[in-house]
């Protein structure tokens, strides 16, 4: 199984990649233009001037119809331009710069969550050493904790904060 799964694995990474890197994806974008453009001119019989100004047009989805495919292998490299565009391109071009935008200010640091947790634990201890001074039993934590998102923790049942969605109190 993991076999049949390696290829898909590899090209989750080399997207990932490809769209962390804002150069990445300009310069991926401006070769394709030139590589559509160039094919173009060879398959259509266009200069390279407009064979480079229909790719534009093409890979942005404006579709002017100045200049058009005629030929069957044209209509294919059309095709093929517009949805690595559409599906892929400017999908994480878009990603990327939304990702830019959006900054959650309330987020903790790694630090700052092992902290927290050390601070928790040492709360514990402190509870556990003055229910014994005093006599009381403490219940048991619970053994099992769903793991909403990285670091964070909630009872069974509960939602943490991070999921976008507040739980209401009854």
């Amino acid at each position: 199984m993991e076999f049949v799964l390696w290829p898909f694995r590899l090209i989750y990474r080399g997207l990932v990649w490809f769209a962390n890197s804002p150069r990445t994806l300009m310069m991926s974008y401006l070769l394709m233009i030139v590589v559509a453009g160039a094919i173009y001119s060879q398959v259509e019989n266009k200069s390279t001037a407009d064979s480079v100004w229909w790719a534009v047009v093409t890979a942005s989805t404006v579709g002017y119809g100045d200049i058009s495919p005629t030929s069957w292998q044209g209509r294919a490299l059309a095709a093929m331009l517009i949805s690595t565009m559409v599906l892929l391109v400017i999908p994480l071009i878009t990603a990327h710069f939304a990702s830019r935008l959006i900054v959650d200010d309330d987020a903790f640091e790694h630090e700052e969550q092992e902290e927290l947790k050390a601070d928790v634990r040492r709360m514990r201890a402190l509870l556990e050493e003055l229910a014994t001074r005093q006599g009381i039993a403490l219940p048991e934590p619970p053994d099992v904790l769903k793991v909403n998102a990285p670091g964070s923790a909630a009872l069974p049942g509960e939602r943490s904060g991070r999921s976008g969605r507040r739980r209401r109190r009854r």
